[in-house]
């Protein structure tokens, strides 16, 4: 149809209007068929620049021929044509610094930006974090009078909010005279988005009292905070409101639900709302997965990837990370590997994210070389990097190694900057090797050196130092001197050194802590007994099992995967026979025979 009145176009030049060539500029659906209007358009004297730019941008996203176009305006672009290509970077393109470049233009041209300007120059700020950029503009809209702008004023609110400056955002969303769901909208996903969920709360109730109602967008960033939170009955009552009102379930707040169940710990309901969409998309399918591998159901995590790509969903950065997560949960090297490949096919090898989830899948599955070719070939590292190689090299023993990265980030790493998990990474490196001095050093530059405050973590890593060195009077002084009381980890560490030192002492003050922390599990019990047991103290043995047993604490049985031709396959002590597992039993039997005859021998705990 198009071709034929190109034909006539061609054929009656002469006889079309300027109005009859607009009208076919807006039926071009290629770059070729735009060019032949423009053609006729040049030859009839026809001068409507901006009508065929805002159709290259808005309709056909044709960048370079855009830049092209818009080179050629003469003998200057006015505003509308700046702001339809700055709007067309930012929104189209994403070429978000050439976006604030186009602004500068077009203030130097002596050209007077406006509220079509001003709201995406401020998204292009906010992408960039460039705050700076963002309070010269802002100061412009004061001087023109934009301020009371509503599409102005929303944008002004994302871009503080992605920036960090939620204070500032929260003086322009009060100074709105008249507030519509999209100002509230735009500060509660601010909050949300920035990790300030409770204030995100607080300001979805306030919403609701101002008589609006949310809607998907507000919906979308209130459950964001829920699952921060674990807010399980707001996110429980956003569920009954989509379904009240009759809102579609689609991938936008279907995924949204189940990544709040899922963080709130409640699987069964992510996987209900996964089950009742018709529709799963790759954000949907990443968010159940994510949401089993967070919770530690590795196993269940790979099932759904095997199930995503029998329904042909093609997995993304974000599939691979979270089931590269869930191999490294439980050691499926074989899987591991393959989706290394699959990355490699893809171009996602040196994404970051799957780049750095790699290089934690290998270490935790034992294959430290190849964790280490993954870190070598990323052309970019960030903090996340540094400290999975870092704690790579910890967990395998390396502490000289994982200490020499360390000062590698230090004076290399860019704009990488060691952080609370570098330290974590370091001290457990020297637990590893029992490196007390080193440690200590290292404890004490967190804060002298980087301002970094320890946590729980660090004080954890300094007890288990200290106790695996015997140090455990030490060990007890830096329980006490702990700005927050320790946690059941940091009190296990130092309970187990208590049991191979034979110390009574220090055993019972922190089995007195542990049994009011963690009062059901039985290895308390159970290593508080020993104690006891090695010092010939057969009556506070004895107490400690019957104090078990009055309490019904069961000992956990312990728990293996072995993976068999990509399938997992799980079993406990005390399970009877299940299928190859004979085979199993005989492989078993032979790394025995080969640990005895390099001179292993076990060490049998009951």
């Amino acid at each position: 149809m198009l071709i034929s009145r190109f034909e006539n176009v061609v054929a009656n030049a002469n006889h079309y209007s300027a109005e009859a060539l607009l009208s076919l500029v807006k039926q071009c659906s290629s770059i070729k068929t735009l060019q032949q209007v423009h053609t006729q358009m040049v030859v009839n004297s026809i001068h409507k620049p901006n009508h065929l730019l805002s159709h290259i941008i808005l309709h056909l996203k044709d960048f370079t021929y855009a830049s092209l176009f818009f080179s050629h305006i003469a003998p200057h672009p006015n505003d509308y044509a700046f702001n339809i290509m700055i709007r067309g970077l930012t929104t189209t393109w994403h070429h978000y610094p050439l976006a604030l470049h186009f602004y500068y233009q077009m203030k130097s041209l002596g050209l007077r930006p406006n509220n079509f300007t001003y709201p995406f120059l401020f998204l292009a700020c906010a992408n960039l974090v460039e705050i700076q950029h963002g309070r010269l503009g802002h100061s412009m809209v004061f001087k023109l009078g934009l301020d009371s702008d509503s599409h102005t004023s929303h944008s002004l609110i994302t871009m503080y909010a992605r920036c960090g400056e939620l204070g500032c955002a929260r003086k322009v969303f009060d100074e709105i005279s008249e507030k519509d769901l999209v100002s509230w909208n735009s500060l509660i996903s601010g909050y949300s988005k920035m990790g300030y969920a409770r204030e995100a709360v607080e300001m979805f109730g306030e919403l609701r009292d101002a008589g609006f109602e949310p809607d998907e967008m507000s919906l979308v960033s209130v459950l964001g905070a829920c699952g921060e939170l674990g807010n399980l009955d707001l996110g429980r009552w956003v569920e009954g409101f989509v379904v009240e009102h009759n809102m579609t379930l689609n991938s936008y707040i279907g995924s949204a639900l189940i990544s709040m169940y899922a963080k709130c710990g409640d699987l069964v309901s992510a996987r209900r709302v996964f089950d009742s969409m018709a529709k799963k998309d790759v954000i949907t399918w990443n968010a159940v997965i994510s949401g089993y591998a967070q919770n530690g159901m590795a196993d269940e995590a790979i099932s759904l990837f095997h199930g995503m790509k029998e329904e042909y969903i093609n997995p993304n950065k974000i599939t691979l990370t979270a089931v590269l997560s869930a191999c490294a949960g439980i050691g499926a090297l074989d899987l591991g590997k393959q989706i290394d490949e699959y990355a490699s096919q893809r171009g996602f090898q040196h994404d970051i994210f799957v780049a750095t989830a790699l290089i934690d899948m290998y270490a935790k599955c034992g294959s430290l070389d190849s964790a280490q070719r993954v870190f070598k070939d990323m052309p970019r590292k960030n903090e996340a990097s540094w400290n999975a190689m870092i704690s790579a090299l910890a967990s395998h023993g390396k502490a000289k190694e994982a200490l020499s990265l360390f000062q590698r980030m230090s004076n290399e790493g860019g704009g990488a900057r060691p952080n609370d998990i570098t330290f974590v990474g370091l001290l457990s490196a020297c637990v590893h090797v029992g490196l007390v001095a080193e440690g200590y050093r290292l404890f004490d530059m967190m804060s002298t050196l980087f301002g970094l405050v320890p946590k729980i973590e660090h004080y954890s890593c300094m007890v288990d130092l200290l106790s695996r060195a015997g140090h455990l009077y030490e060990a007890w002084d830096l329980i006490e001197k702990m700005p927050e009381k320790p946690d059941k980890v940091t009190l296990g560490a130092l309970h187990g050194a208590c049991r191979r030192q034979k110390n009574v002492e220090i055993g019972e003050r922190v089995m007195h802590l542990l049994l009011e922390l963690d009062p059901s599990n039985s290895g308390n019990y159970i290593i508080s007994s020993k104690i006891y047991a090695n010092l010939n103290m057969w009556d506070d043995s004895a107490r400690m099992r019957e104090l078990m047993r009055q309490k019904g604490v069961i000992k956990t049985p312990g728990c293996s995967w072995i993976e068999i031709e990509n399938q997992l396959h799980e079993f406990r002590a005390g399970d009877g026979l299940w299928l190859d597992s004979v085979d199993v039993c005989n492989i078993i039997d032979l790394l025995y025979a080969e640990l005895q005859r390099e001179g292993y021998v076990p060490k049998i705990v009951e």
